[in-house]
């Protein structure tokens, strides 16, 4: 493999625009991009994830997408990672062959959550098969336990995983366990891997523990904020660096208490951005309107740090 720029810092979880009618709505794309990176000072995308309601896309749907994010990306974005997981093996072989055909950056997987892995051999067998199929492209596992039952610690999955999958790159941690996170960043001593934290309201917890970025949804309309936050850890500014985790976690706190999922996020990142996302697909429904009205209030409501 040549050698390749180390991915860190924040990655956004990228959001699948749609029509009012339910169809993808691609041409938008180009639009989101030059917003990621010019308003949020945001360069590296997750693309096809739950954000993206990946899972919910047909598996042409999926590469049309990737596609565009590749094709619109180019010399504006620096990483391009697809999401490729699937509820069977030969769709997510055939997305894999298909990311490493458009040249992504890096590929991405969660366990399979109907008929679930009981444990780490049947969990590395089962990503070997896919990431195999793209023998060039970095590998990250998408560990989602919350959304996919499967509960195998990150920790325990290491332990010799890159004799099994050469590939192997990082993982994509969305879970609240921090101890487990803490325990594969200290067996990571030589830096091979990448931790990218993936629940945006602890994400300063992650890196006080050695997490590398993170990957999430707020990125795509916090990510200027969450970015001044990542300056400040770094200086180190701890107590500048808490007040932007705080008041995050403020905005997050107030719109869960709503109902705030998927579809609340498209409503939220349409309001933010100006970039119409359109509408969820079924079985997820449009936020209401008394929810983008207070969700918008709440925001604009917060004094960050640099005076926003």
């Amino acid at each position: 493999m040549a050698p390749r720029k180390k991915l860190k810092g924040l990655v956004a979880a990228t959001i699948t625009p749609m029509t009012p009618d339910g169809k993808i709505n691609l041409p938008v794309i180009r639009q989101y991009v030059d917003y990621l990176v010019n308003e949020q000072n945001v360069k590296n995308v997750f693309v096809n994830g739950t954000t993206g309601e990946g899972l919910s896309l047909s598996i042409q749907e999926r590469k049309q997408l990737a596609e565009e994010w590749m094709c619109q990306g180019k010399d504006k974005l620096d990483h391009v990672i697809i999401h490729v997981g699937a509820l069977n093996l030969p769709e997510c072989q055939e997305l894999a062959r298909h990311a490493a055909a458009i040249g992504a950056d890096g590929i991405a997987v969660i366990a399979p959550f109907f008929f679930k892995p009981t444990n780490k051999d049947e969990l590395v067998a089962f990503m070997q098969k896919v990431a195999s199929e793209a023998p060039e492209v970095p590998f990250y596992y998408y560990h989602i336990p919350p959304l996919t039952g499967v509960k195998i610690r990150v920790e325990e999955l290491l332990d010799g995983i890159k004799a099994q999958i050469p590939t192997f790159q990082g993982v994509k941690f969305s879970d609240t366990d921090l101890l487990d996170l803490a325990q594969c960043i200290h067996k990571n001593e030589t830096g091979e891997f990448e931790f990218l934290y993936g629940v945006d309201e602890q994400l300063l917890g992650a890196l006080a523990l050695g997490a590398n970025g993170a990957v999430g949804s707020t990125y795509n309309y916090l990510g200027r904020q969450t970015n001044l936050m990542l300056q400040a850890f770094a200086k180190p500014d701890f107590a500048l660096a808490q007040q932007y985790q705080f008041l995050t976690g403020e905005f997050l706190n107030f719109v869960i208490k709503l109902g705030f999922g998927v579809a609340q996020t498209k409503a939220v990142m349409t309001s933010v951005s100006g970039i119409p996302m359109g509408p969820p697909r079924l079985p997820l429904v449009a936020a209401s309107s008394e929810f983008i009205i207070k969700a918008k209030a709440k925001l604009d409501s917060i004094v960050w740090p640099n005076g926003d």
